[in-house]
This record gives structure tokens, sequence and C-alpha cells, in this order.
């Protein structure tokens, strides 16, 4: 398979929030249209150090993971942010690599989102149908 990229849009949370109170205007929200590596071997969506500070995202934390090559370490985690997919969008902290050249789109903001890569085409589709789905709960 070759290497799988789209287009996908990362809003700060905090930002809308309070946007949506009505105390900054809707154009101040930070946010950035990224061409992102869709990685499925990724647990989840990670960014580097020049993206985070775009965006404004507060550290969160750190969590232990392995990278591609085997290097094992602790990472920050930033966020919130949210991750949409033409209509889809989900919400999610992301892994903080510094040097990482590309943003990756991994498993977990691909199933939050009902997404897959589509064997054949090799491009992300909706994994049932053009449809997002509503849970009701």
């Amino acid at each position: 398979m070759s290497e799988v990229r789209t287009e996908i849009t990362l809003v700060n949370i905090e930002d809308q929030g309070v946007a949506n109170r009505g105390y900054i205007p809707q154009e101040q929200v930070r946010r950035l249209k990224v061409n992102a590596v869709v990685d499925t071997g990724a647990w989840t969506l990670v960014i580097n150090e020049a993206v985070r500070e775009k965006l404004g995202l507060q550290i969160t934390g750190t969590d232990p993971g392995t990278l591609a090559d085997g290097t094992d370490g602790q990472y920050d985690l930033a966020g919130p942010l949210r991750v949409s997919w033409k209509d889809r969008s989900a919400v999610c902290d992301a892994v903080v690599l510094p040097h990482a050249k590309e943003v990756l789109l991994g498993a977990v903001p691909l199933e939050a989102m009902d997404l897959m890569v589509h064997p054949r085409t090799e491009e992300v589709v909706g994994a049932h149908g053009a449809e997002p789905l509503h849970f009701i709960g």
C-alpha cells in the first residue's frame, strides 16, 4: 500500500468554546488545515511543536509510546482539539513529536469519525457509507 494522505482541519476546542460564549469572534478561533498522512499504525493524532504552537494547545500530560523506528519514550500530549474531515469530526488530544515532519492521522480519530482507508482506491472513505453515523443514547 502506498502512502495515503487526506486533508483535515484541526481546531483549538478551548478557543471554540470561548467563541461560542461570545468572548472572542469566530475568526479568532485557532484552526489549521493540513494534508495529513493517514497512519493506521499510529494510535492517535501526531503533530509537531510548530503545529501545537500555531493552535495554542496546552500540554495535557505525557504518555509512553514506541515510534515506528522502535524508539521508546514518554511523549507530550496536547489538546483538546477537534479533528475534522469533510462533514465528520472527533475531539482528541494529540501526541507531540517536536521534530515530526508530518501530521499523522491515527487509528483512534479515524475510528471516532467512522473512517477507513479503502483497500483498492487507497483513499479515506466513510467506513459505513457516505453519511456519518449518528448514535442515540
